[in-house]
């Protein structure tokens, strides 16, 4: 009993210095924004070439949030982050990271992409206004499985935010953004 709990303990210090390791980097002398928005551009050209009924919705979208590569990991504690650009008109005009911590029933490790789409101004204000924005605060989510064409229905024009997963690879079941906070940073090597 006593070997794990410090194992367990071990193992909570050694993950929360891994991720505080890799917060870390800065991007001083980098050419991270450049590197970040180039896999935004192929993340968006993904999404509208995987799922096209999508594209008016971005198009008329008041802002999108394109969070290009998500890794993911769990043992019984697990984590994720990532890095990506919100875009208005298109245009990169901030950069943010996600970051998710989650306990329970969970092994293995997987990547993904998603986007959050604002389709009103007023919950982009929200999102931009927010110091530590946190998904499952008023957000509909579209998950895609195994090439379902998305479409935007009544349900999913009528809500403020739209959260969409994609392109998941790994071995772990499921992906959710659930519970991801969303912070505005200056891009890191990655």
């Amino acid at each position: 009993m006593m070997y794990s709990k410090r194992m367990s303990r071990r193992l909570v210090l050694l993950g929360g210095a891994a991720l505080g390791l890799a917060g870390c980097s800065n991007a001083v002398g980098q050419d991270a924004p450049s590197r970040l928005d180039a896999r935004v551009d192929a993340t968006r050209d993904f999404l509208r070439r995987s799922y096209p009924n999508v594209a008016p919705m971005v198009q008329n979208a008041k802002g999108v949030l394109y969070m290009p590569l998500m890794t993911e990991a769990g043992f019984g504690v697990g984590g994720a982050y990532g890095q990506g650009a919100l875009r208005i008109n298109d245009v990169t005009v901030d950069y943010y990271s996600a970051t998710q911590a989650s306990v329970g029933f969970q092994i293995g490790a997987q990547q993904y992409a998603h986007v959050l789409i604002f389709q009103t101004d007023a919950a982009l204000a929200d999102f931009r206004r927010a110091p530590g924005w946190v998904a499952e605060a008023g957000a509909y989510y579209a998950l895609p499985a195994g090439g379902v064409s998305m479409g935007t229905d009544t349900i999913t024009s009528q809500q403020p935010v739209v959260a969409m997963v994609f392109g998941q690879s790994g071995l772990m079941a499921g992906a959710s953004i659930a519970g991801t906070k969303y912070t505005r940073i200056i891009p890191s090597t990655f």
